[in-house]
């Protein structure tokens, strides 16, 4: 039995979870887990930095009942902060709230004081310009006694005969502001045009330049892309932890919500739209110039009727700012996999999630953004990516779109690691694509000490083999261990990166067998049994002198076990497909998502993330999924590829081939149980590879 003195906290997004004493505010907690919350004022209540929302409902993933009658009463300073609405919602301040039950506590993004690192920045790729939303511009003659014509059919007309544009219609929104539009630019006008179909916005006089959105949706994060859609410019690149990471870390837990939890499908909806409105928000304010607080002529803050401080524009000298505003976008395209599609479009994810995995829909869609409020221009639409199966989904699709390798001669092999494997495999021939249950665990979320990538994660591990001692970087330290006192460090934890680096580094060291199992042959006291349990072993990586939370950060047996467990899902993956194309080797293979930014090649060869191959021809494409939504945005003709994609790649179900057992249980070896990696000699000592 557990102990009933205790109760157990989940935080979100960070994934960061344990037990702590009843009657521990949440703010004690998040120190005691390695949680960052701000808390400027030092707990006195009075700054309101660190409004938490806590979560209601059962979460089959963590095995709790959250309920806000699990944390104490309301206090009445936390009324100057939580507004009637927001108490409704759930919010309270971490350091008012004292926790008397289980609880899943959310972290919005402007309490946290690590704020996450999201490596999704768009690369350098050739687009042809061929947008669906263009912008037109004409200059009409006045309408007169004799020529009383209305201004809709004044303007197509004028569109017709200056760029042959025929039969447009007209947003009724935007029809409504066509009167003073027209008027105010003196008879000139721009026409912004969606697909030579439907008029969705007006300027008065000339305009050139105009921007729209391409976001991926992924399970973790969201990346959105700010585009200039005349010079095909990215402007700016937004990103923000997933706000559906509360309901689970993967597909399967958040469809769970849904099927247990009454409204919870349009829970998670709301939260994500909440959240693409935050990123397109964002993204329009750094157009802007910065704010600082206003101060009269003695250098005291200006305040307003309610005490908050006025904000003024501190323009940088020389600097021009677009100012642009969310009515501003006319064009967004979005991505994601099934059951992110799904949520978002609260379309039933439950039978995504049971065999044979069909989708509601496969082909793409397009919705008024203001039907899904979606705060952009009223009478845009949003392009919804198609999906190719249950469990490979649009974002696979925006893969292909950019990488393109229907086109290709070359065999490609093309892993997009994320709480999700998905694999695509082929030429312009023939492609296949599978999905693996990778899990959360390379993402940090079922590790003893893992986390997401923030300040204070070790993203970099190297472990002599002689002395088996341990050398590491963490998030937003330039300088390793080696070079550091210990108290310079501030370790939180271990992020993705870092997970890919201790399994390869720990077996190349010779500190875990090929099996996975830790070696008896330990050079250094860092190996030893958990102090808490016995039976259960484990290797240090950071003293507690090193850390911000005080306590030893450690690799677990358990720990490496659900390591191997997604890696030997993604490997196994690799080779049947390649079994079912009949192929030993391919030409290319190709990492995409965060992983494929961060991941050494080496070190993923090491640990067996896919077959045996010359290094070089692996390639890291970053966050293709975004690029590719960026690739539809500026390229409507591509849009109809991505539907074609979506119906003529060939999805095989691995589980279901007769000896996937077998193959899995192999492939969770070191780099593997029986396969041969020629290509490591020389990266792992000759003793260790022949085990």
């Amino acid at each position: 039995m557990g102990d009933n003195r205790k109760a157990r906290v989940i935080f979100q997004p960070s994934g960061r979870r344990g037990e702590v004493s009843k009657g521990t505010n949440i703010i004690e907690a998040s120190r005691q887990l390695g949680v960052d919350i701000e808390t400027l004022c030092g707990e006195k209540k009075v700054c309101g930095k660190c409004k938490v929302r806590i979560e209601e409902g059962t979460f089959e993933k963590f095995g709790i009942v959250s309920s806000r009658k699990n944390v104490g009463p309301w206090q009445k300073e936390e009324e100057k902060f939580i507004t009637p609405e927001q108490r409704e919602a759930g919010y309270r301040l971490g350091c008012a709230a004292e926790i008397q039950g289980d609880l899943l506590v959310f972290v919005p993004e402007e309490s946290r004081a690590g704020k996450q690192v999201v490596s999704k920045a768009a690369r350098e790729i050739e687009i042809r310009w061929n947008p669906a939303v263009r912008l037109y511009t004409v200059t009409l003659s006045p309408p007169t006694f004799e020529d009383p014509l209305g201004d809709f059919e004044r303007m197509t007309q004028g569109l017709h005969k200056e760029y042959g544009l025929e039969n447009l219609r007209i947003d009724w929104l935007t029809l409504r502001s066509l009167p003073g539009t027209i008027r105010e630019g003196d008879w000139t006008v721009t026409v912004a045009v969606w697909m030579d179909k439907e008029i969705i916005k007006l300027w008065p006089g000339k305009v050139e330049d105009y921007y729209g959105m391409a976001i991926d949706v992924g399970t973790t994060t969201v990346a959105a892309y700010l585009c200039n859609m005349r010079t095909m410019e990215v402007l700016d690149t937004v990103s923000m932890m997933n706000p559906q990471c509360k309901y689970g870390e993967d597909v399967m837990s958040r469809i769970t919500y849904h099927m247990q939890n009454p409204g919870g499908l349009e829970r998670m909806s709301d939260d994500l739209i909440e959240g693409l409105n935050d990123l397109v928000k964002r993204a329009c304010e750094g157009t802007c110039p910065p704010k600082v607080k206003t101060r009269d002529k003695n250098g005291k803050v200006v305040k307003d009727e309610e005490g908050n401080a006025i904000l003024e524009e501190a323009p940088e000298e020389g600097k021009t700012y677009l100012r642009l505003q969310p009515s501003d976008i006319v064009d967004l395209t979005l991505g994601g996999n099934t059951a992110m599609h799904h949520i978002l479009l609260k379309l039933d994810p439950q039978y995504v999630g049971l065999a044979p995995f069909p989708p509601v829909i496969h082909r793409s869609l397009d919705i008024k953004a203001r039907d899904m409020g979606v705060h952009i221009n009223r009478s845009s639409y949003l392009f919804i990516m198609p999906n190719e199966a249950g469990f490979v989904g649009a974002d696979n699709v925006c893969v292909l779109v950019c990488e393109k390798p229907h086109k290709s001669e070359k065999l490609q092999l093309i892993i997009d690691i994320g709480t999700n494997g998905e694999l695509v495999l082929g030429n312009n021939k023939k492609l296949i694509s599978s999905s693996c249950a990778t899990g959360p665990a390379l993402e940090g979320a079922q590790l003893a000490f893992g986390m997401r990538a923030a300040p204070g994660a070790i993203e970099r591990i190297k472990i002599d083999p002689e002395t088996h001692e341990v050398d590491y970087k963490v998030i937003g330290r330039e300088a390793w261990r080696s070079y550091s006192k210990p108290e310079e460090m501030q370790t939180k934890g271990i992020c993705g990166s870092g997970i890919l680096d201790v399994l390869a580094e720990l077996y190349r060291s010779g500190v875990i067998e090929k099996s996975g199992r830790f070696s008896k042959n330990q050079k250094s006291n860092r190996f030893r049994k958990n102090p808490d349990n016995s039976r259960q072993k484990e290797f240090v990586i950071a003293w507690a002198n090193e850390t911000s939370i005080g306590k030893d950060v450690v690799i677990t047996q358990k720990d490496i076990r659900q390591i191997q467990l997604a890696k030997g899902a993604l490997y196994t993956g690799c080779k049947l497909m390649m079994r079912r194309m009949s192929i030993e080797s391919v030409d290319t293979i190709k990492i995409a998502g965060a992983f494929g930014t961060h991941v050494a090649k080496e070190k993923a060869l090491i640990m067996g993330l896919f077959p045996d191959c010359d290094l070089e021809n692996v390639q890291s494409v970053g966050n293709a999924a975004g690029d590719g939504a960026r690739v539809v945005l500026l390229d409507r003709d591509m849009r109809e590829e991505a539907n074609w994609i979506s119906r003529n790649v060939e999805y095989i179900e691995l589980t279901v081939e007769k000896d996937f057992e077998r193959q899995f249980m192999e492939a969770m070896q070191i780099p593997h149980m029986t396969d041969k990696f020629p290509h490591l000699e020389g990266l792992v000592p000759k003793e260790v590879l022949e085990q």
